[in-house]
């Protein structure tokens, strides 16, 4: 009898993603005709605002999942990365895979992150080897897992609630709050504040968008990135320099990172750290401000969950407001997929329908997005969840080039937005429609009212 059930719950769960892909389907022809049919741009770009969106990527991804689960292209979609060609993958399983086999899937940051350091490489962007160990290792000892709860979090916390209570009911998320908690992070966790705010949000974010984003090689981007370059490097050469010339009691990266090289530790060289503090810094300022933004844009649009973040945030129930922060990430992520090179020919879903081999040079986007909605996989996707296990999400990545700041990341960003949920009646501004990104990959604005008491 519990063959005949699991058989028959089998073939259900099957027939209802199928249902759905279908209705996702017919969406995609609703998108398609109001294109179609629109008045303002091009029929291309109408269609790209569309589904470009995290809905409309969604929508896409529920119909490739069951018709066309991996996709493998002859076309280079990626122009900034060495590749023969172009894979996506949707489904949960093969995304894990490919994010997993770092022996046939490899990083491909590495080239832009010799540029960045004049000539190193930082261990966002090595293959399993001696030197990402090396240097991970050394990280870990200068970065403590209880520096989340004793250092980070209380201090983001304090900075952002100074922040919004300089607001006189209306505040920018992004430029008020996001990025002001995220570069004090830089200043007073790292021990690297930068020559200005401005300089280093701008250093950092450009240099995020170059190593990551920047899928065309766009000219005018590369040379805004190397001129950028050099003075990164100056400045933090200068900072370590200066900090081993005039010592300072403080707990913060950059001093553990010179006690560990007094003790000798390897990959703790002026350089090693130097290099280290690059990856990490051009990791944390852009990212947080961006997951914040996004995290409250999807809250904005589900009343429920809003009402739910807010009596959290009232509570100080911090583990909850985590998980809702989490759960909108997934709805609404910073990153819909990470992409990765085929080493040599692979077989994915060997011995199953959707078998396919991906070829050598290959890129291939494991689309985390779809990951985190396929139904075969996860229960009840569509359905805003609190109570999920950690083990779904992949905001930051997944396997062993999972974000280094990851815990980091997921603590800094309810406090960011604690401080504004605990206003009365927070909305969008005035004539805002939401996140304005002013054209570029990022955040640039978010207009926020709230009752001011």
């Amino acid at each position: 009898m519990h063959l005949v059930a699991n058989l028959f719950m089998a073939l259900l769960i099957r027939v209802e993603n199928l249902f759905y892909s279908i209705l996702s389907l017919a969406n995609l022809v609703r998108i398609g005709a109001t294109a179609l049919f629109g008045s303002e741009g091009t029929l291309v770009s109408r269609l790209t605002e569309k589904l470009l969106t995290a809905p409309g990527q969604r929508t896409v991804f529920d119909v490739l999942r069951v018709f066309l689960p991996t996709l493998v292209l002859k076309r280079q979609l990626i122009k900034s990365y060495d590749n023969t060609g172009t894979a996506l993958v949707t489904r949960r399983q093969d995304v894990i895979d490919v994010l997993s086999n770092d022996v046939d899937f490899e990083v491909v940051y590495g080239p832009r992150m010799r540029e960045i350091t004049d000539g190193d490489n930082f261990f966002l962007g090595m293959q399993p080897s001696w030197d990402y160990t090396r240097d991970t290792s050394a990280m870990r000892l200068a970065m403590r897992t209880t520096d989340v709860a004793e250092l980070v979090r209380p201090r983001a916390l304090e900075v952002a609630t100074t922040a919004v209570d300089a607001c006189d009911g209306t505040v920018d998320l992004v430029q008020d709050v996001g990025l002001v908690v995220s570069s004090d992070l830089v200043d007073h966790y790292f021990g690297m504040p930068g020559p200005s705010k401005p300089d280093i949000i701008d250093w950092t974010t450009t240099l995020f968008w170059y190593l990551f984003v920047d899928l065309g090689a766009d000219a005018d981007l590369g040379e805004r990135a190397k001129a950028i370059m050099p003075r990164f490097r100056e400045y933090l050469d200068d900072r370590i320099a200066s900090r081993k010339q005039n010592p300072v009691e403080v707990d913060d990266v950059l001093n553990r990172c010179l006690a560990l090289q007094k003790a000798g530790t390897p990959g703790m060289s002026d350089r090693g750290i130097r290099n280290n503090l690059i990856g990490l810094m051009i990791g944390a300022v852009p990212t947080l401000s961006k997951a914040s933004a996004l995290v409250l844009e999807e809250l904005l649009h589900r009343p429920e969950s809003l009402r739910l973040a807010q009596e959290a945030a009232a509570s100080s129930d911090d583990n909850l407001l985590e998980k809702i922060c989490l759960e909108a990430l997934r709805f609404n992520p910073h990153q819909p997929f990470i992409y990765r090179r085929a080493i040599r020919p692979v077989v994915l879903s060997r011995g199953t329908l959707r078998q396919r081999t991906i070829p050598e040079g290959t890129m291939v986007f494991a689309a985390s997005l779809s990951a985190a909605f396929d139904r075969l996989a996860i229960n009840s996707p569509g359905k805003f969840d609190t109570g999920r296990s950690d083990d779904i999400y992949m905001s930051w990545g997944y396997g062993m080039h999972t974000c280094f700041g990851a815990a980091i990341n997921r603590s800094v960003i309810p406090c960011i937005l604690k401080p504004l949920l605990r206003q009365k009646n927070l909305r969008y501004g005035d004539g805002s429609e939401g996140i304005d990104t002013a054209g570029t990959p990022f955040p640039a604005q978010m207009s926020l009212k709230f009752d001011a008491s």
